[in-house]
């Protein structure tokens, strides 16, 4: 049987002397698997479409549970992404949590989407492209987070604070004694990321590690890729 599917190259190993095993993310069949022959030879014709960040229609032979690449037409490869570390590592993030959150036969249309447009947003310098990404990965997944009223007071949390991750929600700092201890500057990034006025370079860095503290809270799995992202963004923290 073959069929087609618009996907993201989420990682790729080596297999064997010249294939490699790719994990890709499609919007109607979720996480797939397949092989890719012969790509490792120089001049390969499907060379590409093991490529990190890869986005390209592809077609698959399957027999039985395994699938093969037959063919691939490439949408967008991305290209700024591999040139620039910083760059790399937060597109990294992206794939690491797309190649979490996805399971076989899941719909995750909704999640390809925010993906392809979080690495079109980091090839355009877009500081807040991997808040707004992982904001719509944790909504995705069944996690949102607010940034609105107080759950407890409703007045708009300022100065101190509190993040639950019971609830996604930030408090007032004396409405949630045992909540985890938040900045005004992480709170205005990710309503900043939501489109809701401005974000600190300061707050964004802030921003991404309680948001990838929350992930892992909630998903069970850490994204190692933020860490190294934030170690580049921070070299001295």
């Amino acid at each position: 049987m073959e069929f087609k599917a618009d996907a993201l190259l989420l990682r790729a190993a080596d297999y064997g002397e010249n294939d490699k095993i790719v994990t890709l993310l499609t919007a109607e069949r979720g996480k797939i698997s397949a092989s890719l022959k012969g790509v490792k030879k120089a001049g390969a014709r499907l060379r590409f479409a093991a490529q990190p960040f890869c986005f390209a229609e592809y077609v698959f032979a399957a027999r039985g549970t395994r699938n093969t690449v037959t063919s691939a037409s490439l949408y967008d490869a991305f290209f700024p992404l591999c040139e620039d570390m910083g760059r790399f590592y937060a597109a990294a993030v992206v794939t690491d949590a797309c190649d979490k959150l996805a399971l076989e036969g899941m719909q995750t249309g909704e999640l390809l989407v925010a993906a392809v447009s979080a690495l079109e947003a980091l090839c355009a310098d877009d500081e807040l492209a991997l808040v707004k990404f992982l904001l719509s990965a944790l909504a995705f997944a069944g996690y949102p987070v607010e940034a609105d009223r107080c759950p407890a007071c409703k007045r708009i949390p300022a100065g101190r604070m509190r993040f639950s991750f019971a609830d996604g929600a930030f408090f007032c700092h004396d409405c949630l004694p045992d909540g985890v201890s938040a900045s005004e500057s992480t709170f205005l990034a990710i309503r900043a990321a939501r489109g809701e006025g401005q974000a600190t370079a300061d707050g964004i860095v802030r921003a991404l590690r309680l948001l990838g503290a929350y992930f892992a809270r909630q998903v069970g799995a850490e994204l190692s890729a933020l860490g190294e992202y934030l170690r580049i963004l921070r070299p001295d923290a």
